[in-house]
Formats: structure tokens, sequence, C-alpha cells
């Protein structure tokens, strides 16, 4: 049953300009791996024409972590989701270029993605790096981790199933370590953060702020085969 609740979005929608390989790719890619958005649960196995892992990964910004990952990891399928059209026709790109055969694109707003097309306990694993960090105190209410949509997302996991958040703002570092240890069907993995996984590779732009003394903190929380008891 679909979950009807208002949300503050976000996102921006930005223009953005489109290169012209970009614009052509988008054009290609998307009747092919495109992901409409409809107010009704998706079949993820008639959607990768399998069985197998899925991760979810919200705001895939360029394309570059999320092509890699599904690269490297080809036994999990994996669905993006990203509002921003140049991201979109980056990711497309590398999808053609790499014939990725486990990834699907949504260009939609991912609380409505995953509140209306995924059903529970249909996810192994769930991505979110580097989102808006809305650094301004006046804007910290539009990030994304809030306790509704952290709620939304362990229902979406399977037990056992994992939440990766990462950020280079540690005062966002520190409101999703808070959600996040709040929230019952969740249970970090670590003291507080978490190492770097392996599976998420180090960007140039992270390398480059990393070089520079900025910080980068992982979160790594797992859900529960059930409730803790009071």
């Amino acid at each position: 049953m679909m979950e009807e609740h208002a949300h503050i979005r976000s996102f921006v929608r930005r223009a953005g300009r489109m290169s012209p390989a970009q614009a052509r790719f988008l054009a290609e890619m998307m009747p092919k791996i495109g992901v409409p958005y409809a107010p009704t649960q998706l079949n993820l196995d008639a959607l990768f024409g399998r069985a197998a892992p899925r991760i979810l990964e919200i705001g895939c910004g360029m394309g570059e972590t999320t092509a890699w990952i599904a690269h490297a990891h080809p036994e999990n399928d994996y669905l993006g989701v990203e509002v921003h059209l140049p991201g979109v026709g980056s990711l497309c790109k590398r999808i053609a270029e790499a014939h990725l055969t486990n990834l699907r694109i949504a260009q939609h707003d991912a609380v409505e993605i995953v509140r209306d097309m995924l059903p529970e306990k249909s996810l192994s694993g769930i991505h979110i790096f580097f989102p808006d960090p809305w650094h301004k105190a006046r804007h910290n209410k539009r990030r994304l981790i809030q306790p509704p949509f952290a709620a939304l997302l362990a229902s979406r996991l399977e037990p056992g199933g994992y939440l990766h958040c990462a950020t280079d703002w540690q005062d966002y570092a520190e409101q999703m370590l808070a959600v996040l240890s709040a929230e019952p069907l969740l249970a970090n993995t670590a003291e507080d953060y978490a190492p770097r996984p392996a599976y998420r590779p180090c960007t140039k732009f992270e390398n480059r702020g990393l070089k520079l003394g900025h910080g980068v903190w992982d979160l790594h929380f797992i859900r529960r085969p059930f409730l803790p008891s009071s």
C-alpha cells in the first residue's frame, strides 16, 4: 500500500548544460534502461531480468562512482536515482561505453521512488554518497537524511541489508549519525563513523579535499532482523 505523506524536497532542479555526447546518450539509453516514475511497486526481477541482490544509489551525480561500483560487482543489480539531466546523461554514457547490464536509472525525486515504487524488504543495500549538505542553518530542513526518510529507507532493506552514507560536511555527518542511530530498525556497524568500505572508490574530488585536510565521514548501518526490545 502506498504511504501518503508530504515531504520537503532535498534538491533544486538546476537546468545545467548538457554536452552533445550526454544529450545523445540520454536519448539513446533512457528508453532502454530508464525507470519512469509511477505510483506502483516495481517488479525488480522483471526489471533486471534476474534475481540478484539489489542496491539503490540516491544521488548519482555525474555517475563516476555509480558506474564503477556496478562494473566491479556484476553479481549485484543497481538502481541509480538522479534528478539532474547532465548527470543522467553522463551516467547513460558510462553505462553504454562499459556495456553495463546491471544498472538502471530513475530520473525522479528519490523520496517518491522509494515510497511508491520499492517494495518493503526488497533491497540488499542503499548508497547515499555526498548528498547536498544544505550547509546554511536555515536550509538544514532540506537535508535528505531526516527521521521520516530514515524510517522509510530502513523499511525497504531486507534484514541484514545495509545503509551506507558518506559526507564531507562534519555537521551533516553528526546529524546523519544522530538520525540513523535513533531509527529502531537500524544498527550501527561501527562505534560511530565507519572506515570507507573498499567498494566505495575515492573520487578525484574527494582525493583533492583530503589532500587539503578536509574530512570525509562514512556511516554504515544495517537493518536489524527484528525490533530491539524496549
